[in-house]
């Protein structure tokens, strides 16, 4: 029986809903890096074989010296200014619902959407995340880029599982409840 592909937001945010300062950074984010702790990346990654996500968000995870941060993913790069394909690199300029029934109605794994912030809040008003795994971090930045600006209907979510860690962070794990009223 073939399973269903499910689209997943993996991403961390302050205690006060940002995933980043107003000016895009992220500093807020290695002081809980602990060695040999990844707070479950791996394992999720391992459940993936394509990912979804903004230009600014690309642009970022280049700047950081990740030349290759997916591996050998399909990724597709939403993007105004579309460029050339390479391998299995897209930059997709279309209707972002379109894309993501079109990857869901494939064969394969599933989906990451790994930001940002307009990207999560168009899925969002689509009703297109099937499970949220969102990492708070014990930082209150005050402004900045929040992860969810409002606009979309009321989502109903239930708790897979919370973990908590000794350096504070919390990890929560949501699935969506589409037959809750």
């Amino acid at each position: 029986m073939k399973q269903q592909r499910k689209l997943y937001l993996f991403i961390a945010m302050s205690l006060d809903g940002y995933i980043a300062a107003p000016d895009g950074d992220i500093s807020f984010l290695p002081p809980i890096d602990k060695e040999g702790e990844d707070y479950g990346y791996t394992d999720f990654i391992e459940k993936v074989d394509t990912v979804v996500l903004g230009r600014k968000t690309y642009d970022k995870i280049l700047s950081m010296g990740m030349a290759d941060p997916y591996g050998d993913r399909e990724v597709y790069v939403l993007t105004h200014s579309p460029k050339v394909e390479k391998g299995k690199m897209h930059y997709y300029s279309g209707n972002l619902k379109d894309l993501i029934l079109r990857l869901k109605s494939q064969e394969g794994q599933h989906i990451y959407c790994d930001g940002g912030a307009d990207t999560i809040q168009q899925l969002l008003a689509e009703d297109l995340i099937d499970e949220m795994i969102i990492s708070i971090i014990p930082v209150l930045l005050g402004e900045g880029i929040a992860l969810f600006k409002g606009g979309f209907s009321l989502k109903k979510l239930s708790l897979v599982k919370a973990s908590s860690y000794e350096n504070g962070l919390v990890k929560l794990h949501y699935l969506r409840n589409r037959n809750a009223v």
